[in-house]
């Protein structure tokens, strides 16, 4: 996944793919889907100044910062009783014209509107008590990450599991297979290892771009129990954590660049593609490359070279 890397843990090998396990967490209470719509739209609302949306302020002092309610109201169109309910999830089954024009109003990027859409229905997706059923990649999904060997390439998918890689991801990111199957979650990695931050040259982007991820799945999932009890842990455990989730941004992305400092071979810079899988919208298959000719491709080839040899040191006729 573009928005979230394991920290590597020094091992100069790379591990083979282990057989995916989903992870194993204490149950935590459901996210409420309609606490998650009022903060949302809150903390959308917080960072506009009337100016950016045409509107002149007369008042000197303004108790709240951004847009008041009945402002966002009167450009989208809607009473300010309406949207307060709204944005309290009182309003019951809001048009898709309504969401669009507050979006609108609010300056949504794509990502932040499809995660407003799928908060206002309110609807659950697994009763409650019930977890979603597990992730499985398919043996075909397994042969084409080994087939593009010299290229890193994993699986991730649902709470940002890792769920399947090939020996040259292990090369570059650390030894995923040495790694308790719940630990193989970019969250825990960006938030709990220590030495993602050596790894991460830009750690406080990618940071914010894992927790991105994790509001979108929570706004699709809110009755999950497994991300409720990965959202409460981190937040426990990470302050860094608690601080961006707390500002309800949401992230999709797809393709971009990526720094690392990795130990064995230092600076690194890698381009990155993130594609859905056929079959299963909720995995996703990340891959890396480097610029043709450049330090970093030389590095990559070096790194893919040791995964192999590791590979071939485990073969039983190695």
């Amino acid at each position: 996944m573009a928005t979230h890397h394991a920290a590597h843990t020094g091992a100069s090998r790379a591990a083979k793919p282990a057989p995916e396990a989903e992870p194993q967490q204490q149950p935590h209470e459901d996210l409420d889907p309609r606490a998650e719509l009022s903060e949302f739209l809150r903390t959308r609302r917080d960072r506009l100044k009337p100016a950016d949306v045409g509107l002149t302020d007369y008042s000197r002092r303004r108790r709240v910062p951004g847009l008041r309610r009945e402002e966002l109201a009167q450009l989208a169109g809607v009473s300010a009783a309406y949207y307060t309910r709204f944005e309290q999830g009182n309003a019951r089954n809001a048009s898709r014209e309504v969401v669009d024009a507050i979006s609108r109003v609010l300056r949504l990027s794509d990502a932040e509107h499809a995660h407003l859409l799928q908060l206002a229905q309110l609807k659950k997706h697994f009763a409650k008590g019930v977890e979603p059923p597990r992730q499985q990649v398919r043996p075909e999904v397994r042969e084409l990450l080994t087939a593009m060997e010299g290229v890193p390439a994993y699986v991730w998918g649902r709470r940002s599991d890792v769920l399947a890689w090939n020996q040259t991801a292990s090369a570059v990111f650390g030894d995923w297979a040495a790694r308790a199957p719940k630990d193989r979650n970019w969250a825990r990695i960006t938030f709990l290892d220590p030495a993602s931050r050596k790894l991460f040259t830009d750690w406080d982007t990618k940071a914010h771009d894992v927790v991105g991820q994790l509001r979108l799945w929570a706004g699709l999932h809110p009755d999950d129990a497994l991300l409720a009890s990965l959202i409460g842990e981190l937040s426990m455990k990470s302050e860094d954590f608690r601080k961006l989730w707390a500002a309800h941004d949401v992230k999709r992305k797809t393709h971009g660049t990526m720094r690392l400092t990795h130990p064995l071979v230092g600076d690194l810079t890698l381009r990155y593609e993130t594609l859905a899988l056929p079959g299963d919208q909720e995995q996703s298959l990340s891959t890396y490359h480097a610029e043709p000719g450049s330090p970093s491709e030389q590095a990559l080839r070096l790194l893919a070279s040791w995964g192999a040899d590791a590979t071939q040191e485990r073969s039983p006729d190695g």
